[in-house]
């Protein structure tokens, strides 16, 4: 007699469920269930690491794409951080050049540099005599025999103005200018400020250019992780159908995804920190040799340690951005036949 092979139905629980399901019979409590989703997600986030490990070669490829993309974003911002204190080093040492009358002797350009000093608006003064002032364009203006042939200086003496820090603001350096204008024993109060607005009015022009490259490379950032987790779904698709079969949510199908995406952005946000900090070392010698010969006002400035973990924070928000997008999208059109 032949005997009839009796099959058995097993119904097959995703581990997560089974175990929060096994958890709920068993009397436990909010804890005992919040520690079965604790480790049902730390076992997502350690094996989706394992899988990019498991193939080196393609996920070496992704993650190196989108360091490049993150380095030009962050480098371009960081080029901005520094243009905007530059512009604030140059504003603050703005200059007033007060030249004064033919009639003011040295003696008396001192003298009146003593009580301009005075004023609370006013930082530093220094008085460049006519001969001083003779001797310098003589030295760069070219006309070394010409000036030579003159009878008397016709030079005057100039006492050079720097603002207190306080005074930093157009209408502040304006107000102080009309203030010293107003001395008898000046001629002309000049202040060069134009040089000032272009350079700001170019700051301007590329923090919004930052705005514009930060969103596309940000968009290349979510297609890039996105057509990386597609084609993993793609992969294992028939993982996904036999997944769906026995009962798992999306939400457990889309958990090993997401943590891929989040190793994605993670690991190359923090590629990129790396590679924009190597850049600024190698310039930063040549920045402050420069820096030097002018007074030494500008120092080179580095990703903070709040910029870096918005940095990092950032890439990896946006690789679990792109993975959820991709898979909202696909696990609807993935169902079993």
């Amino acid at each position: 007699m032949k005997r009839r092979k009796q099959t058995r139905e097993v119904n097959y629980v995703p581990p997560v469920r089974h175990e929060i399901r096994q958890t709920r019979r068993a009397g436990g409590d909010f804890s005992d269930r919040l520690n079965a989703y604790r480790d049902a997600h730390v076992f997502a986030l350690f094996s989706s690491l394992g899988r990019l490990v498991r193939s080196p070669f393609s996920s070496l490829m992704t993650i190196a794409v989108l360091t490049i993309a993150i380095v030009i974003a962050a480098g371009f911002q960081l080029l901005v951080f520094n243009l905007q204190q530059l512009s604030g080093d140059l504003e603050a040492t703005a200059q007033i050049s007060l030249y004064l009358k033919d009639k003011v002797s040295d003696a008396e350009a001192r003298k009146l540099a003593d009580t301009i000093s005075q004023n609370p608006d006013v930082s530093q003064v220094m008085v460049i005599s006519k001969d001083e002032a003779l001797a310098e364009f003589k030295l760069h203006g070219g006309f070394g025999e010409a000036i030579d042939a003159l009878s008397n200086n016709p030079l005057p003496a100039v006492i050079t103005v720097l603002p207190a820090g306080h005074v930093k603001n157009k209408g502040k350096l304006t107000q102080l200018q009309q203030t010293l204008q107003q001395i008898e024993s000046v001629d002309v109060a000049q202040m060069d400020t134009l040089w000032v607005e272009r350079l700001r009015a170019i700051i301007a022009v590329a923090e919004q250019g930052l705005g514009m490259v930060n969103i596309l490379l940000g968009f290349a950032v979510l297609f890039i992780s996105g057509n990386t987790i597609r084609q993993e779904l793609h992969g294992r698709r028939q993982e996904v159908v036999i997944a769906k079969l026995v009962g798992a949510t999306d939400g457990f199908i889309q958990r090993p995804f997401l943590y891929t995406g989040f190793w994605f952005g993670f690991i190359s946000g923090v590629l990129a920190w790396f590679v924009v900090t190597i850049i600024m070392l190698l310039l930063w010698q040549s920045v402050e040799a420069v820096s030097r010969l002018y007074g030494g006002g500008f120092h080179l400035l580095f990703f903070s340690v709040a910029d870096t973990f918005k940095l990092i924070g950032i890439s990896a928000a946006l690789g679990v951005l792109a993975s959820w997008a991709v898979l909202w999208h696909q696990l609807r059109f993935t169902v079993p036949e």
